[in-house]
């Protein structure tokens, strides 16, 4: 039985005046909740107008709510975002098909041995600050698998997020029932021709930095950075699932799929 959505919240990039022109329409047909400036209990579904930066801070603010997100695309790519339209709209949230989608924890320790936290929903990714290559040690569940990769960085990513930063630095693209994570360097140059690696979602990465202050590091989740670390833990977060809903003719796995045979 498809669930029938009453309280309509949504969040619209207003910088955009394409997006603001369609809350306009939309708020005129269907009333919506501005959800900017209210207590999320008071909506039973988001909708997003916008590209999938905004897609992506809306995901980061309703994370552990279980609220589902709809969004319809007012930005460029889109790839999170359902196509837009004024039309039945209530309709196309009933018929919508659930993708829990869940983040990445991200625990670093600086050179300062300061301890910080963030949550990714596409990557983790660790760059080097200077002109040096960054010289990282990767541990998968307290074993060391690579004691020395001399790169500009690395990440990993969401099978959501394989499509984005990942593929952009030659990664595979997974299919969001693999269950898989992908670890992708970033311009490796020790050992050559190291590709990375898929590893189960389940596993739990440790990225620890040699020489930390001579050739510094920064780790980013998403759009949260830290400078100047000297370890970094990554694990994913199943108990925070986050609900994004998807027109059935056109659902995430499909697009994925597509994703992988564009030219």
């Amino acid at each position: 039985m498809k669930k029938r959505y009453m309280k309509i919240g949504c969040i619209t990039d207003f910088s955009s005046s394409l997006a603001a022109q369609s809350y306009k329409a939309l708020n005129e047909q269907y009333q919506l909740i501005d959800a900017n400036s209210l207590d999320i209990d008071k909506c039973d579904v988001i909708i997003a107008l916008g590209g999938d930066g905004l897609m992506l801070k809306v995901l980061h603010r309703f994370i552990g709510t279980g609220i589902p997100v709809y969004g319809m695309n007012r930005g460029s790519i889109g790839f999170l975002m359902n196509n837009y339209s004024e039309e039945n709209l209530l309709e196309r949230l009933e018929m919508s098909v659930v993708f829990n989608l869940y983040p990445l924890e991200m625990k670093v320790t600086t050179i300062n041995n300061e301890e910080k936290t963030f949550l990714a929903i596409n990557e983790v990714s660790l760059l080097r600050e200077t002109n040096q290559a960054a010289q990282i040690k990767i541990i998968i569940n307290n074993k060391t698998r690579l004691d020395t990769l001399v790169c500009d960085g690395i990440l990993i990513s969401t099978a959501a997020g394989s499509t984005a930063y990942n593929f952009a630095a030659n990664g595979p693209i997974v299919p969001l029932t693999a269950n898989l994570l992908p670890l992708t360097p970033i311009s490796p140059f020790r050992p050559r021709r190291w590709r990375g690696a898929l590893l189960s979602n389940t596993d739990e990465v440790r990225f620890e930095i040699h020489n930390a202050g001579k050739r510094p590091v920064s780790a980013v989740a998403d759009f949260h950075e830290v400078r100047d670390v000297k370890a970094v833990s990554i694990k994913e977060r199943k108990d925070l699932a986050l609900p994004l809903l998807f027109d059935p003719e056109s659902n995430f796995e499909d697009r994925i799929l597509k994703e992988q045979f564009m030219p």
